[in-house]
């Protein structure tokens, strides 16, 4: 992973195998837990929002929403304007979603992947650039 990524992740209930997995796995780099802190059912906008926001601000650099579908959580995040959430279950996807979209925010969804393929999954997505150029200016039109 790049040096000094500073990285939001935060899941629901759905999720949060999966959110304390990705963080053993991203244990060097910059990471802060936005919760949820168990697998006691949780509502998603309650985690989605803070990372959403946190990356919005500019605190942090990008983020990992997880929850069972990955819908909710991107749907949420989405209503930030600053945010450009993707739901991503392969590498290419995660890939194409940094470099043609400039997506600062992955979703997984944890019942259709295994533990294993989400890391592989959130890795690309944080190794992977952005290429600007042409996406840059597809990606300037997406705010309201």
């Amino acid at each position: 992973m790049k040096q000094g990524l500073k990285i939001a992740i935060g899941a629901d209930h759905a999720g949060f195998d999966y959110k304390q997995a990705l963080q053993e796995a991203l244990s060097s780099a910059g990471l802060k837990d936005f919760g949820t802190y168990s697998d006691t059912s949780a509502d998603y906008p309650d985690f989605a929002h803070p990372v959403a926001s946190a990356v919005e601000s500019g605190e942090f650099d990008l983020g990992i929403l997880v929850c069972g579908s990955a819908n909710g959580v991107a749907i949420t995040a989405n209503k930030h304007q600053g945010i450009r959430a993707a739901i991503c279950w392969n590498t290419e996807l995660a890939q194409l979603a940094r470099m043609h979209n400039n997506a600062n925010i992955i979703c997984i969804p944890a019942r259709f992947i295994t533990i294993d393929e989400a890391r592989q999954i959130v890795d690309t997505f944080l190794n992977t650039d952005f290429e600007g150029g042409r996406h840059a200016t597809r990606v300037g039109k997406i705010a309201c």
